[in-house]
């Protein structure tokens, strides 16, 4: 009976789904230590990034409850349940099947939802006074890929003001998941004022949008508002189709000031400019959003999980 090569099987495996592979480890030795391998864990990532493949939605509810919905077919979900479930959470940041969350108790962690593996960051303080601070400080982050070391990283900025916008302090601290610690870097010199506390992620580099200043952002899509879409509207684009030819968006809505999602999504069609309605079943009336690539990419073995 004739046996696949080596290279052959790898072609093969690259292509299929997180889950398959999960169970596929256990075929035999050799096969386990091909899937574990960080040549072959890069090698199907970009296969499913080149491709369009194995990409879903994660839907958050309420604080505590998550949704998958697959993005081929936006149709099936599934309920999935997020590492330490005893504080609300949030979606800091998506990159490459990693998600930063954070809780209410100010806890950091990554979580791989595909592989079920998850991992707490240490803490770090804020390494300035707050006696002369007459309000609490504003806190971003954003989490990436860094491509020349191979490390993910999660950036966190805090500022502080008085009144009247008056500027006091800005710190900003980077993690690296590689050497699981933290590290001040030059403080931002500038005073974000926005209401989106978490940063885009686009091109390898950390974005926070300011819609007052011309020069942070670029219109590459407009469109009138549609008949079908009521109240004050904010379209967050999530991803292309696999042709490339739709965009995805959430509808979000303004309240009190702050950007609220809403259980709305829809087709932008680049082609014809027309908003097509997309319907998902048994998704909440209100959640945060990600896109995100089911991978294999692992955390920090050292570290606590």
């Amino acid at each position: 009976m004739a046996t696949l090569s080596h290279d052959l099987t790898i072609e093969i495996l690259r292509g299929l789904s997180v889950k398959d592979l999960l169970r596929f480890k256990c075929v035999s030795k050799l096969w386990c230590f091909s899937i574990d391998d960080p040549y072959f864990i890069k090698l199907h990532l970009s296969h499913s990034v080149k491709t369009n493949t194995n990409y879903s939605l994660i839907l958050r509810r309420w604080g505590y409850d998550f949704l998958s919905v697959n993005y081929d077919s936006l149709k099936t979900t599934q309920i999935i349940t997020p590492p330490l479930t005893d504080s609300p959470i949030k979606i800091s940041g998506s990159c490459n099947g990693l998600l930063a969350l954070i809780d209410d108790k100010d806890r950091i962690f990554l979580w791989n939802p595909s592989t079920r593996k998850s991992q707490v960051l240490p803490s770090t303080e804020i390494d300035f006074s707050s006696t002369s601070i007459s309000s609490a400080p504003s806190t971003y982050y954003g989490f990436g890929y860094e491509p020349i070391s191979d490390d993910y990283k999660l950036v966190r900025m805090v500022q502080s003001h008085g009144n009247n916008n008056e500027y006091f302090h800005s710190e900003a601290k980077v993690y690296s998941l590689r050497s699981n610690c933290w590290r001040r870097i030059k403080d931002v010199c500038f005073y974000l004022k926005f209401n989106r506390e978490f940063g885009f992620l686009a091109n390898n580099a950390l974005h926070w949008m300011e819609y007052g200043v011309k020069q942070s952002w670029i219109k590459s899509i407009s469109w009138n508002e549609p008949h079908n879409i009521s109240d004050t509207p904010v379209a967050v684009p999530l991803a292309f189709s696999k042709n490339g030819n739709k965009v995805l968006f959430n509808i979000a809505y303004k309240w009190c000031n702050l950007v609220k999602r809403g259980g709305k999504f829809v087709w932008y069609d680049l082609g014809s400019q027309r908003v097509e309605n997309v319907g998902i079943r048994d998704i909440p009336t209100s959640f945060d959003v990600e896109l995100y690539v089911d991978s294999l990419v692992p955390l920090n073995s050292n570290a606590p999980q």
